[in-house]
């Protein structure tokens, strides 16, 4: 997601290539919305722009007024998607929701997020016959939130290999260390790639604080860039502690080349300690996020 809020409009197709995690290259491509790029992309480059595709993600904005002409140039791009990449995962982003009234958002956003449901359901009807096979996952979005961060790990998360053994081994490092909560955090763009939480941690109330943190640390990374005045993806620190005396502990770890492993504790030097000496000695079970040796 990083710099998604200094984007301007984009003219055409916007090519960038995100290296993550050593050995995943994210290849995004962002379409511009204007009719006449979308036509573009259904007519000429229709067979370039969609073969191939791991991962779509549309963006409504909530203040346009001509909805139902949103809906059906998401169609158009669903026929060509379905066509060329039908294994790929579908995500809606109902983007500029803060500019609905507070009272009204949630009403709003289920009703927009129906309508774009609906009309998956009855085009995948139309010509597969099983509107089951498509997984559309949306999400309500604004540049002023956590939302847009929640958003772009979810789908990360999707893309990242060997995700069930990241998290097998998050949890048993969580056990070892006695610890509250994990997270692991992506090097250069402070996404969570994944997390674990014992059961007094799920008891923590505030329950965008994954987001909140990818959040802090990203600004946090790039206040470091400008007064030191290195590279916004160089590596700015090593380790950082908090300690909140009787409260909890907390520490955030450079981990394995390509992550930050954030550990939060109960309150106790001798425990605080122990985890950091273990979490080190555990770097060498989490080096496959760096990508094959060699």
């Amino acid at each position: 997601m990083p710099g998604s809020d200094r984007r301007g409009a984009t003219i055409d197709i916007d090519l960038s290539h995100v290296k993550f995690l050593g050995n995943l290259t994210l290849n995004l491509w962002d379409c511009g919305g204007q009719e006449a790029f979308m036509e573009n992309y259904l007519s000429q480059q229709r067979v370039h722009v969609f073969s191939n595709v791991g991962v779509l993600i549309y963006v409504f904005d909530i203040e346009s007024r001509d909805v139902d002409r949103d809906l059906a140039t998401y169609v158009s791009i669903l026929s060509a998607l379905l066509q060329f990449s039908p294994a790929a995962n579908i995500y809606v982003l109902i983007h500029k929701m803060d500019l609905v009234v507070p009272t009204a958002r949630e009403s709003v956003y289920d009703e927009r997020v129906r309508l774009v449901r609906q009309k998956t359901l009855e085009y995948v009807a139309s010509v597969a016959g099983d509107a089951a096979s498509v997984d559309l996952t949306p999400f309500a979005t604004s540049i002023w939130d956590q939302s847009l961060y929640k958003a772009w790990a979810s789908i990360i998360h999707d893309l990242v290999p060997n995700l069930a053994v990241i998290e097998r081994n998050l949890a048993n490092l969580g056990l070892a260390i006695e610890a509250e909560e994990l997270l692991l955090f992506e090097r250069t763009s402070f996404l969570a790639v994944s997390s674990w939480t014992s059961q007094e941690g799920q008891r923590n109330p505030t329950e965008d604080r994954l987001e909140r943190m990818s959040n802090i640390m990203k600004h946090f990374k790039q206040s470091i860039s400008r007064f030191t005045g290195t590279p916004r993806n160089a590596e700015q620190f090593i380790r950082m502690e908090h300690k909140a005396g009787m409260r909890f502990n907390l520490f955030i770890l450079k981990f394995t080349t390509n992550t930050y492993l954030m550990v939060v504790l109960p309150p106790g030097e001798a425990r605080f300690n122990s985890a950091m000496l273990n979490c080190q000695i555990a770097i060498e079970h989490f080096k496959f996020l760096d990508g094959p040796a060699g």
